[in-house]
Parts: structure tokens; C-alpha cells; sequence
């Protein structure tokens, strides 16, 4: 029944943490989304968009002591990866793009990640995403207990302050805010999940890049941003400024390798970049990138951008403007 299934995960929607009784809260982990299937002993991991991940993490294939003694699962989750003892998206960035079994499995030995589970979709054949979250949990929570390469997600209730300070203080990437009774709605942004940030970040399309200056003169200097704007201009790549913080010599010329440039801009509208003597390279829209960023004003570009690492799990078409 699992064989070759993919389910596209709900998303949240970004805003201020919501209040009362009806409302629980979990970390927001700074990892790659996963969908997990077991079944069989058998361990299939599917990423956000739908791929198949599973080679890339080999670890991840002790999730099957899980699936003992149910026929089927299916559980949501993040791939994490710590570094200093918190949970580092830059770590991961050396795991989630590794296709070759023996590599990973190589990465694997000295980074190892972990799946933190906070949600189940499946169990013994039967979906269980009709049911409310609290119900959910209930079922997640018999389903898994911590081990070696998994641990459950835990769950915060009541006043929602202290845990944002917490979060803030220790630098974490944020809190999710779920409604109990919601049900688990695949491939939906729903207001039912709220993602509270205390530092914006969130994912941009790469449409584009500017050469460098010194050491980077005539390589990848900074990388051209854009996002979709599906409600009042379909199919239409925005503009959303230009970032080179927090790209490093060997970052920049992997981007370049990885990008394909083109002849023609992909954005519509303005698109206002300073050159000063610089080349501008227009890339074909198919590659994303997180950013962590201070303010990003209607109508202006985004202010001290920082470029955090490639998303190869998420479609462009599906980066919009979430703050």
C-alpha cells in the first residue's frame, strides 16, 4: 500500500504565536523535512517535494525497528543535524545534497543526523490524517520513543512567552504553533500551523548572479533573489534583492557550477541592481536558496541578507513570500 506513495507535507504559515487552549506549540527545527515510510523493515525517506532521499541518509534506515510490530507507518519529521550541540543547517548542508550510498554512508560516520518526529500520517494500513493533531499524538507518541538515530518532537501547552524567549535567547530557529484539532491537510499551507520566527528566514529562487570584486573578480560574487507572488501575478518571479553574506570561496563556486545561466531575465518587473562596473548573469529560475534576513519592507528589497545554504527540497514554484 506504501509502495512508490509520496505525500506532499502541510506547511504553516509565517505570523505572531497564537494564545489559548486550543493551541500547542513545538520547536522549530532547523533541519530538512522528511516523510518517512516504513513498512516491511523497509525504510523510504521522501522529501518536501517529493524525492526520493533515502540514499542520503543511511543512518535513517534504524527508523525500521520502529515499524516493528505494525505493518505500515508513515511519520512526519525534520533531518537534523547539530553542530556545538544545536541544530545546524549549516551541518546539514554537508549530508542533504549526497546521492552516492558510499559517500553518505562515509558523511554519515563523522555528521551524523537524526529524525525528530512530530506527526503520523499512517498506521497499519489505515491514514490517519483525518483525525485531529491531539488524536495524532496520541497515536505518535506510542508509535515512538527516543532511540539512536530518532527522538519525538516535544510538545509545549499553555503560556507561550517563555518559550519564544527561550528560543530567542538560545538562537534557535523558531516555534511552531499548531491548533489541536486540526486535521493533517498534505500539500496545504494552512493557518491552522503557524510558524513564529524570531530571526525571518525563509526560502528565495536563485534567478540570477552578480560577479565579485578582489579575489571574486569575474566569479559569483552575490546571488540574484526572486519569490512567486501566485495571487495577484501567476507564474510571475518577483525581485527580492541581491545577497553575498555567508557565501564562502567554496560556496560561491559550487553555486556557479550548479546554476544555468541564460540569455533572458527571469523576473518580471523592475529589477534594480547597482552594477558598478560588475557582469550580471541571468540564470534559469530552478534552484533555491534559505536566507536569514533583517527587515524586508513592502514595495523594497530585502535588508542584511544572509545566505544560509541550497534547498534541494523545495520547488521553486512553491517559494513565496511567508513574513
Amino acid at each position: 500500500m506504501l509502495d512508490g506513495r509520496t505525500i506532499a507535507p502541510m506547511k504553516g504559515v509565517a505570523g505572531q504565536a497564537p494564545r489559548g487552549d486550543d493551541w500547542v506549540y513545538e520547536l522549530k527545527w532547523d533541519g530538512m523535512r522528511i516523510v518517512a515510510f516504513i513498512a516491511n523493515g523497509v525504510v523510504r525517506l521522501q522529501s518536501s517535494n517529493g524525492r526520493d532521499v533515502t540514499a542520503s541518509f543511511p543512518e535513517l534506515g534504524a527508523l525500521s525497528d520502529l515499524g516493528r510490530g505494525y505493518d505500515s507507518l508513515v511519520l512526519d519529521g525534520e533531518a537534523v543535524a547539530f553542530a556545538d550541540g544545536k541544530p545546524s543547517f549549516g551541518a546539514l548542508q554537508q549530508r542533504m545534497h549526497v546521492g552516492d550510498r558510499a559517500e553518505a554512508a562515509r558523511r554519515a560516520a563523522n555528521n551524523p543526523v537524526i529524525f525528530v518526529g512530530f506527526d503520523l500520517l499512517h498506521l497499519n494500513g489505515h491514514d490517519t490524517m483525518g483525525l485531529p493533531l491531539r488524536d495524532r499524538r496520541t497515536l505518535l507518541e506510542q508509535v515512538i520513543d527516543d532511540g539512536p538515530a530518532w527522538r519525538l518532537a516535544d510538545q509545549y501547552h499553555g503560556e507561550v512567552d517563555e518559550l519564544v524567549e527561550t528560543v530567542t535567547a538560545a538562537q534557535l530557529e523558531g516555534i511552531m504553533a499548531k491548533r489541536s484539532e486540526s486535521t493533517y491537510e498534505p500539500g496545504k499551507r494552512s493557518k491552522a500551523w503557524i510558524k513564529v520566527k524570531p530571526r525571518q528566514r525563509q526560502e528565495f529562487v536563485i534567478g540570477g548572479w552578480i560577479s565579485g570584486r578582489g579575489t571574486r573578480a569575474g566569479r559569483l560574487g552575490s546571488l540574484l533573489l526572486g519569490y512567486y507572488d501566485h495571487d495577484s501575478a501567476p507564474g510571475d518571479l518577483l525581485y527580492a534583492g541581491s545577497a553575498g553574506s555567508g557565501l564562502t570561496e567554496s560556496t560561491c563556486r559550487e553555486w556557479q557550477e550548479t546554476l544555468t545561466t541564460q540569455p533572458e531575465c527571469p523576473f518580471t518587473g523592475p529589477v534594480d541592481i547597482v552594477v558598478d562596473g560588475r557582469t550580471v548573469h541571468w540564470c534559469a529560475p530552478d534552484h533555491v536558496a534559505e536566507l536569514a534576513f533583517g527587515e524586508w519592507p513592502d514595495g523594497q528589497h530585502l535588508r542584511h541578507p544572509v545566505v544560509l545554504g541550497r534547498r534541494t527540497d523545495k520547488a521553486p514554484t512553491d517559494v513565496v513570500r511567508e513574513s
